[in-house]
């Protein structure tokens, strides 16, 4: 219900962007909204803890403006996706064996794109910001909320749970098709220290560094069908 809400939620502003730019008669302006899907390789990139590069989907909304007498569009849009993020731990804390602790991670992100033209509007340069809302880390089994995480003593897994939630993200890709149809990859980098909140929770950090620096980054591969 939460992710059906949150579409509607930019459904809404998408629409009204859309025919404010079709109201400028400076340019022959060709407006588009796109619905995409795609999959995501998504990594926490930390010296604290070892981690692994997880999977996931995504899926959303964009309104494009599309200037053809200007080297660039703009799009404005909408993403939400669910994806893997995978923690070494171990089941005890003076156990030898190891095995990740994999957990899920819910985001909406806001995006203000420029598409710069490298042929036309049929390949074109992606960059811009993006605005991130997303959950706590949770678990895929709860059976290893218990675990210890490597590089510490007695930091349980449950411990590191609360993350930022707020993030500020580059996005930089290619997005390639024609008008109805375009393959897009993009690579996204958090610039947001989403690991700061732990140095305030009351957690044991004995046998490790008790700084917490971490950014999250994103790989995206899909295709986005307009009209």
């Amino acid at each position: 219900m939460k992710k059906i809400q949150l579409f509607l939620l930019v459904a809404l502003p998408i629409c009204f962007v859309t025919k404010s730019f079709s109201q400028h008669g400076s340019y022959d302006i060709v407006n588009g909204i796109g619905i995409f899907g795609g999959i995501t390789k998504v990594d926490l990139k930390t010296d604290n803890f070892i981690t692994t590069q997880g999977e996931g989907f995504i899926g959303g909304l964009s309104a494009t403006v599309d200037i053809p007498n200007r080297w660039y569009n703009m799009s404005y849009g909408m993403h939400l996706s669910e994806s893997t993020i995978s923690i070494l731990g171990r089941p005890e804390a003076s156990s030898m064996a190891s095995e990740f602790v994999d957990y899920k991670l819910f985001a909406a992100q806001l995006a203000l794109m420029l598409h710069a033209k490298l042929a036309g509007s049929y390949v074109t340069l992606d960059v811009g910001p993006m605005l991130q809302y997303n959950s706590r880390l949770e678990f895929k089994n709860e059976a290893k909320e218990s675990y210890f995480i490597n590089n510490y003593d007695d930091l349980l897994a449950t411990d590191i749970s609360n993350i930022s939630q707020f993030n500020l993200n580059g996005a930089v890709g290619i997005t390639a098709g024609f008008k109805f149809l375009k393959l897009r990859a993009h690579y996204i980098y958090g610039f947001t220290n989403t690991l700061k909140k732990l140095e305030s929770e009351d957690i044991d950090t004995s046998g490790g560094d008790s700084r917490f620096k971490g950014n999250l980054s994103m790989l995206v591969f899909g295709a986005m069908v307009s009209f």
